[in-house]
């Protein structure tokens, strides 16, 4: 069993295309694991998991965490109600969990946190301009996961969000920010759960950003042994 290829649950939106599904799929079998599909449209069993991916996607329904809804804004509370089961069930059987974008933003609220609803106005040393090239940058805590798995101190990232944690959730800790302080990424103190607010699947032909999914590979063959 422990030289098999862990199997890795991956929530998100239920398209029938899906640059995201198939760009963290193709991430998630070079860093040697084994993707499967979760939406409202797509189920697998639980038990058959070893770890959870929740990628990113439409905006966390503020009601989550408090807020009012933003004009114009999307939402999709199906795939909330969903994501929300699957992080807790990571959580309740202790299974790696790793949250991207609106995934990272989902876990820290299902753990009692906040978010900023639009930081765009907020913004001072970077651009609100999204991008999926890696033109952005974000520093990392010496002691964290994501400076473990990368090994360095700083990495350009891209960005496609105009939200962001406010307020910490219980037990989650900063491990990376940006050139305007608000959070890149964030982790779990006791816990095998980490998130990026940032898209390292969309830069799967970068060393340093397949080394976020092959932290979260390595973390679910642990489990195996």
């Amino acid at each position: 069993m422990a030289n098999r290829r862990p199997i890795i649950g991956v929530t998100g939106n239920h398209r029938r295309l899906s640059p995201s599904w198939i760009c963290i799929r193709l991430s998630v079998f070079l860093t040697g694991g084994t993707a499967r599909r979760i939406s409202i449209r797509h189920s697998v069993d639980l038990k058959t998991l070893d770890a959870i991916i929740v990628s990113g996607g439409d905006d966390i329904h503020p009601s989550l965490y408090g807020a009012e809804e933003m004009p114009k804004a999307v939402y999709d509370p199906k795939r909330d109600e969903l994501e929300q089961a699957h992080i807790h069930h990571a959580l309740d059987h202790g299974l790696p969990l790793l949250g991207i974008c609106r995934g990272h933003q989902l876990i820290n609220v299902v753990l009692g946190g906040k978010l900023h609803s639009d930081i765009r106005d907020l913004r001072k040393a970077t651009s609100n301009r999204g991008t999926i090239l890696p033109r952005k940058t974000a520093l990392l805590e010496s002691a964290s996961r994501i400076h473990q798995a990368i090994a360095k101190d700083q990495i350009k990232i891209n960005s496609l969000h105009h939200q962001a944690v406010d307020k910490l959730g219980d037990g989650m800790q900063v491990s990376a920010r940006d050139l305007d302080h608000f959070v890149q990424g964030a982790e779990h103190q006791d816990k095998l759960v980490f998130g990026v607010q940032w898209h390292p699947e969309y830069l799967f032909y970068l060393s340093d950003h397949r080394a976020i999914f092959g932290h979260l590979i390595s973390l679910a063959r642990q489990r195996l042994l």
